[in-house]
C-alpha cells in the first residue's frame, strides 16, 4: 500500500512569518501564543496581530511582554496584544489562565520552551523540561478545550500548533523513567523527550478532537539562535556547532523560524487535518527510529508520530496532572 502524499505548500525554508500571512485577514480570530515575550513567540504574535488577529501573549515575564506588545501596537495597523501571566511549570498558574479565559479561542500556539543545563524539578517532582514543554502545554490545551470547541464552531475549525524540534530525534518517551528518578540525567535527552511529547500530543489531540473541529500539528522551526540556548551545556553547544559546521542544518532568522508555525496556524492546507509534523513550511518526511540525528536536520522519527505511543502518553499525562 502506498503512503499518502506529504502535504506541501507554496512556502519553503527561507519564507518568513510575514510572508506566510501576507494578504490574510485574521479579523475576529482569537489566538493565544505562549512564550511570546521573546524569540519565535514575538515573531509569531507580531505576524498574527498585524494580520488583524486578537492575540493574547501568555508569558512569565509580563513586563517584557508589555514592552513587546507596545512595539507590536506601534507597527502599522497592528492590534495591541493582551499580556497575561502564565508559568507553564506551575499547574496552578495554567489552571488559573484557563479558568480566566472568556469566549471562543481559534488558535492555540504552544510556542514556549525551556532548556536546562542540569536536573531541575517542579514542586511535584517532575523533571522541569518535560513538565514545562509538554505537561504545561498539555494541561493548557485541556483547560482551553471548550473555548477551542466554541472557536471551531464559530469559524469552521480551530487549530493548535505545538512547537517541537529536530532534537526529538534523540529520544522517544522514556515511559519507564520519564522524570529521571532511577537513571542518570542528561539534559539533551530530557529536552529531546519533551519535544517528542509535543509531536505525540498533536497526534492524539487530533484523534480525539478532530470530530469537534479541532486539529493539532507539530512544527520544527529549524536552527534559530534564541534565548532558548542560554542554558546549553558545553556538550550541547558543541553538538549544535558540529551539526552546523557539517552542513546538517543552516541557521534561520527569527522570521524564517516562525514561518512554519504560521503555516500550521493559517495555511489552508492544514485547516482541517492534524497529527502532522511540519518542517520548512510543509509536512516532513518520516525517518527510521535508528536514524542518526547528526545526519538529519529534517524529517520526523517514527516514534514521534506513532498513534499507540501518543495514546499512551496522553493517558500518562492525564494521570500525572491529576495528581
Amino acid at each position: 500500500m502506498t503512503s499518502p502524499a506529504l502535504i506541501t505548500t507554496r512556502f519553503g525554508a527561507l519564507t518568513t512569518a510575514e510572508e506566510v500571512v501576507a494578504g490574510l485577514d485574521l479579523s475576529g480570530v482569537r489566538a493565544v501564543v505562549t512564550g511570546a515575550s521573546s524569540g519565535l513567540g514575538v515573531e509569531t504574535a507580531r505576524a498574527l496581530a498585524r494580520s488583524g488577529a486578537e492575540v493574547t501573549m501568555a508569558v512569565r515575564n509580563t513586563r517584557m511582554g508589555a514592552t513587546v506588545a507596545d512595539a507590536i501596537a506601534a507597527a502599522a495597523d497592528a492590534i495591541r496584544p493582551h499580556v497575561v501571566f502564565l508559568d507553564l511549570a506551575d499547574q496552578r498558574s495554567v489552571a488559573t489562565f484557563a479558568e480566566d479565559w472568556e469566549g471562543p479561542l481559534h488558535l492555540l500556539i504552544n510556542n514556549a520552551g525551556l532548556v536546562t543545563g542540569g536536573l531541575q524539578r517542579t514542586a511535584e517532582g517532575w523533571e522541569l523540561q518535560f513538565a514545562t514543554n509538554h505537561l504545561g502545554h498539555f494541561a493548557l490545551a485541556l483547560g482551553l478545550h471548550d473555548a477551542l470547541v466554541a472557536g471551531a464552531s464559530q469559524r469552521d475549525g480551530a487549530r493548535i500548533v505545538a512547537v517541537s524540534s529536530t532534537a526529538h530525534m534523540r529520544s522517544p518517551i522514556r515511559f519507564g523513567d520519564i522524570n529521571f528518578e532511577r537513571t542518570g540525567y542528561d539534559p539533551q535527552i530530557a529536552y529531546a523527550q519533551s519535544k517528542t511529547a509535543n509531536s505525540l500530543f498533536a497526534v492524539e489531540a487530533t484523534r480525539r478532537w478532530a470530530v469537534e473541529g479541532i486539529v493539532a500539528n507539530a512544527v520544527n522551526p529549524g536552527g534559530v539562535a534564541t534565548g532558548l540556548q542560554r542554558n546549553f551545556t558545553p556538550k550541547q553547544r558543541e553538538s549544535l556547532d558540529a551539526a552546523a559546521a557539517a552542513g546538517v542544518f543552516e541557521y534561520k532568522s527569527l522570521g524564517q523560524g516562525a514561518a512554519t508555525t504560521l503555516v500550521a496556524a493559517t495555511a489552508a492546507e492544514f485547516a482541517h487535518t492534524g497529527g502532522h509534523y511540519l518542517d520548512d513550511a510543509r509536512e516532513a518526511y518520516t525517518v527510521p527510529n535508528d536514524a542518526d540525528l547528526s545526519q538529519h536536520a529534517h524529517g520526523v522519527k517514527e516514534w514521534a508520530l506513532d498513534p499507540a505511543t501518543a495514546e499512551k502518553l496522553w493517558a500518562e499525562s492525564v494521570a500525572m496532572i491529576a495528581g
